[in-house]
């Protein structure tokens, strides 16, 4: 597991984890996990697997309205679909306002059929990019826009993160990403189209 940062704080707020708790777990000082969670380093060998495990794990009854609770009042452009079916769960207020359309409108819509050339690219690659692994990896990549007038979908980057809901099921999280080295993505080629991480 590489950078699992997000994951983690993610994790502990659905679970209501301090990162003393999530330390003590795992063998590791609180300072580490504020590192892991800042990106740097990440947890390695019986410390990454029970990661995974924790991660894998389903949440206990309530978090999933958490999340959306989450995800509602977010002021970031920002919304969950299930993974499977794209199904719109929850949508913030910034998100709807690109969309220019009240979430409400698109709760239980399959929104897969809005999608951007790119974001249909990007979901074909998923299967070779490890998405369906136990840990999955968090997606950055580029978009450019959809040119839909009923659901608007403005270019620029996008990150895919995979959560485990309380029944089981999987959804994704769709937020906005910066691409610069050392902001969402990893080192490297500043010119790069994608990062997985």
């Amino acid at each position: 597991m590489t950078h699992p940062g997000l994951a983690l704080r993610r994790m502990r707020a659905l679970r209501g984890m301090k990162q003393s708790h999530l330390a003590e777990v795992l063998g590791v000082t609180q300072a580490t996990v504020s590192r892991w969670e800042r990106g740097i380093g990440g947890p390695e060998g019986a410390q990454a697997e029970a990661l995974e495990r924790m991660l894998a794990a389903p949440t206990a009854p309530g978090s999933d309205a958490a999340l959306k609770r989450l995800v509602t009042r977010s002021p970031d452009p920002v919304h969950l679909v299930c993974d499977l079916t794209h199904r719109l769960l929850a949508a913030s207020p910034a998100r709807t306002a690109e969309w220019l359309a009240p979430a409400e409108d698109f709760i239980g819509e399959r929104l897969f059929r809005f999608a951007s050339d790119e974001i249909r690219a990007w979901e074909a690659r998923l299967p070779d990019l490890g998405w369906y692994d136990l840990a999955a990896p968090r997606v950055v990549f580029h978009t450019g826009a959809n040119r839909d007038p009923e659901l608007r979908i403005l270019p620029g980057w996008m990150a895919w993160e995979r959560i485990r809901l309380e029944d089981g099921s999987l959804a994704r999280l769709v937020s906005p990403a910066d691409p610069r080295p050392g902001a969402d993505a990893h080192d490297g080629d500043s010119a790069r189209e994608a990062c997985i991480f």
